[in-house]
């Protein structure tokens, strides 16, 4: 049995974030990531500048990329009309494939010791104020702290009983790069019945073009190919994309059952970070920034409490003062989206009450850290 001060559990970006910042403050710390770096995952791909401060900071900004720069939103119905409106706060494009890989290197490179290729079956916590770790690989591990980074759902969930698990959820996630004319500037969200698909620059003059769809839509039409055709084609907007641009992928990723249930930030005393702790509607934009933001304040948590009661109650608090809120929107936002009539409405209120936009926007984004 090995002992470590701090397991983190998935490599994505509030992974990579916690572990980096409690190695560069002389942390021991250990992240495992069940697949190789670099990778692809099902991700919107915009990242909100309200991070952007915090990595160049950091040294984790990849200045050595161009990247767009993204300042507008481009939102049509189900009907495609559609209107633009300014982003102040504003963003960059980056695909997940570079990023997370790009701070997978600064992570080692701040002393993090990485495990790909495994995965953690269990996590037990001891009365005596320790965690047992129990590995696919059949290893066993001994902790002080957990942080928990491992996206959208996982076994562990079902280990845990977490409550959001039992649940089937509709909803599939489908992602595609592309190479296409849309404006650059802009991050689209064009709406289908039963969905909404984002468009966003990204490095080296591509896209990412990813949808949120229905379950029950795939059954219905036998394939993504056949649901894409019979139901996002009658947006117009998603039409000219499909047809006019070129796809970079040889079969799009796809992942199913994403669900946007509330979730408890701490579970068995594990910190959870990123979709772990809960997931931001992809309409909203932000789910990349707020998981850096909340690997930042695990990692913040573990370096400032005494013990284990206080580093909770420290995450606890500013978890739910940074993103309670806007979860809690974004789950009533979802709400209007998707369908024919619902989109419509939502078009003519953005073109007629432009500050409606802008305050949903902004109550879903945070602030510069």
């Amino acid at each position: 049995m090995e002992q470590r001060k701090t397991l983190v559990i998935g490599g994505g970006l509030a992974g990579l974030t916690a572990a980096f910042l409690l190695a560069k403050a002389g942390h021991p710390v250990l992240l495992i990531e069940k697949k190789s770096y670099p990778f692809h995952r099902v991700c919107g791909e915009y990242v909100s500048n309200e991070v952007t401060d915090f990595l160049v900071r950091e040294g984790l900004f990849p200045d050595h990329i161009k990247l767009p720069q993204i300042d507008q939103f481009h939102f049509s119905d189900s009907s495609g009309n559609d209107v633009y409106i300014p982003l102040d706060l504003g963003g960059f494009g980056i695909s997940r494939f570079v990023l997370d890989n790009f701070l997978y290197e600064k992570a080692c490179s701040a002393g993090v010791e990485v495990q790909t290729g495994t995965e953690v079956e269990s996590v037990n916590y001891s009365k005596s104020g320790y965690f047992k770790i129990q590995l696919a690989d059949g290893k066993q591990l001994v902790v002080d702290h957990v942080i928990g980074a491992y996206g959208k759902r996982s076994k562990l969930d079902k280990q845990l009983n977490r409550p959001f698990i039992v649940h089937r959820s509709p909803y599939i996630g489908v992602k595609y790069h592309i190479k296409t004319d849309a404006d650059p500037s802009a991050v689209a969200l064009h709406n289908f019945q039963g969905g909404y698909c984002g468009l966003n620059a990204i490095e080296e003059g591509k896209a990412n073009l990813c949808y949120l769809g229905d379950r029950n839509q795939l059954k219905q039409h036998g394939s993504i190919e056949q649901l894409e055709r019979e139901v996002l084609w009658r947006n117009p907007q998603l039409k000219i994309l499909f047809t006019e641009s070129e796809f970079l992928f040889e079969k799009p990723v796809v992942i199913n059952e994403i669900n946007f249930e509330q979730k408890n930030p701490i579970e068995n005393h594990i910190l959870m970070a990123g979709d772990a702790a809960g997931l931001i509607t992809p309409l909203c934009g932000n789910g990349m920034a707020m998981a850096i933001h909340s690997g930042k304040l695990a990692a913040e948590a573990i370096l400032s409490g005494r013990n284990q009661q206080e580093i909770e109650a420290l995450y606890l608090l500013n978890w739910n003062k940074f993103f309670a809120n806007r979860l809690r929107l974004g789950r009533n936002v979802q709400q209007v989206f998707g369908g024919r009539v619902t989109s419509v409405l939502t078009r003519h209120l953005i073109q007629r009450i432009p500050v409606l936009a802008k305050q949903i926007i902004r109550r879903t984004h945070g602030q510069p850290f």
